[in-house]
């Protein structure tokens, strides 16, 4: 080894926390005298940081898993030790069928990592640390970011809905906020490191409490931090979304005119079914309260296709919901069973895979004709845009991010590089991307 320190490739898998938790990791073990290095690059340690959330996450980090197991017949000596819910909340099934695994690690026990790795060299046996916390916040620890446009801030951890479909609260434990000045501060420093933009994290924002600061104070501190530009967050709960909040983003020109709120289903019985806490009357009450409130809201969601119990005409109020509310996009996916969580434990899994997969397609069919409806409207408009960096498809293009959130492609101009803001008006558009020229 020409480099005395020991090496470390860093796995990411799954949602926004966990991009932030690799953060924390690469800090913690970095502050202990380890190097991160390229994903492609050979190293002593390889950490996966795992997702629970999905069927098809468990699927990619199990393929990869085996993968790096593999790999230490050639190089002895390698650590393999897997991070994150997976650990947390499969720590028996993931032991047994990958025994070369060295260490397990849970979402509030990293601070061990650097003793997990030390004894990992000194032992055969699988080590494992998967202990909840009800404090761990991390809030002490300035995450390693890799330069550029945007930083993701968890502001707390946790979440107590416990949605019958939901793995996280049996995962991430119970929700607990970080203190509003460390969130401020953390801001302030990203500032000073060149970020424009900043994304609040949590399971649920708007639980944030911290004494007498709720999530709409505080967001609003964070975007009064000189030097950030755009203010961004996810995800809220239709349950308790503040009316407060809205008219803070309205009268905030930092804070994004965007809402990811996630509808899940349009079915009141599939909705009690999934502890969701709230019916499709309520939430049509808060979409309208939305778009009454902030202008050009640009309003995104989530979908869950095949929820044990959803029949064809439970599946019809889903489809008819869309059509009627016109996200401006959604993520749609099938369910997939999660083992602890109480779906799991009180409802058979009756829609079969063939019918998930169907529903799954119809509706993103439909949101692609709605998407690509909705940024039609846009054409003829000209947006502030933010850089982030050149277009995946052409060298010669720019790729940029409107306030709403929408990718923005345009012919690169020498005097703007990433991390500029500049006006683009749109002339063409598809379901998922605006097109322009700098205006």
């Amino acid at each position: 080894m020409t480099d005395q320190r020991p090496t470390v490739a860093l796995h990411t898998y799954g949602c926004q926390m966990n991009e932030y938790d690799s953060e924390l990791v690469g800090s913690i073990l970095i502050g202990q005298g380890y190097t991160i290095v390229g994903n492609g690059d050979p190293a002593e340690i390889i950490l996966l940081n795992t997702c629970a959330v999905r069927e098809t996450a468990n699927t990619r980090v199990y393929a990869q898993l085996g993968q790096f197991i593999a790999g230490k017949k050639t190089r002895p000596g390698t650590i393999v030790g897997v991070l994150g819910c997976i650990p947390q909340n499969l720590k028996d099934e993931l032991l047994a069928k990958f025994p070369g695994v060295d260490f397990i690690c849970g979402p509030d026990n990293y601070r061990d990592l650097p003793q997990l790795i030390a004894e990992a060299r000194e032992t055969a046996i699988p080590l494992t640390t998967v202990d909840l916390s009800e404090y761990e916040t991390y809030d002490d620890i300035a995450p390693r970011r890799v330069p550029g446009v945007n930083a993701w801030i968890a502001i707390m951890r946790g979440c107590d809905n416990f949605c019958s479909f939901c793995v996280v609260p049996f995962t991430r434990g119970r929700e607990r906020s970080r203190e509003a000045d460390g969130v401020v501060e953390e801001t302030k420093r990203l500032a000073a490191d060149g970020f424009k933009q900043v994304t609040l994290l949590g399971q649920n924002v708007n639980s944030y409490r911290a004494g007498e600061t709720g999530f709409a104070e505080l967001i609003d501190r964070v975007a009064n931090v000189d030097g950030i530009e755009r203010v961004r967050f996810t995800s809220p709960h239709p349950k308790d979304f503040p009316e407060h909040l809205l008219k803070v983003i309205a009268a905030n020109p930092r804070i994004c005119s965007q809402i990811h709120f996630p509808l899940q289903a349009a079915s009141d019985s599939v909705l009690r079914r999934m502890n969701r806490g709230y019916t499709m009357a309520q939430f049509n009450d808060l979409v309208n309260l939305m778009r009454d409130t902030i202008p050009n809201l640009v309003l995104t969601t989530d979908i869950i296709c095949g929820f044990p119990g959803e029949t064809r005409d439970d599946f019809a109020e889903t489809e008819q919901a869309v059509r009627e509310i016109e996200f401006d996009s959604a993520f749609i996916f099938k369910y997939s069973r999660r083992e602890n969580t109480l779906a799991a434990r009180k409802f058979i899994d009756d829609v079969v895979e063939e019918e998930k997969s169907r529903r799954v397609t119809k509706l993103v069919q439909l949101q692609r004709e709605i998407s690509a409806k909705r940024n039609r409207e846009s054409i003829g408009q000209s947006y502030r845009v933010l850089i982030e960096g050149r277009a995946k498809k052409s060298a010669d293009q720019f790729r940029a991010r409107t306030d709403g959130n929408k990718i923005v492609l345009f012919p690169k101009n020498d005097s703007l590089g990433v991390g500029d803001f500049c006006n683009v008006r749109i002339t063409e558009v598809t379901p998922n991307t605006l097109l322009g020229y700098i205006s």
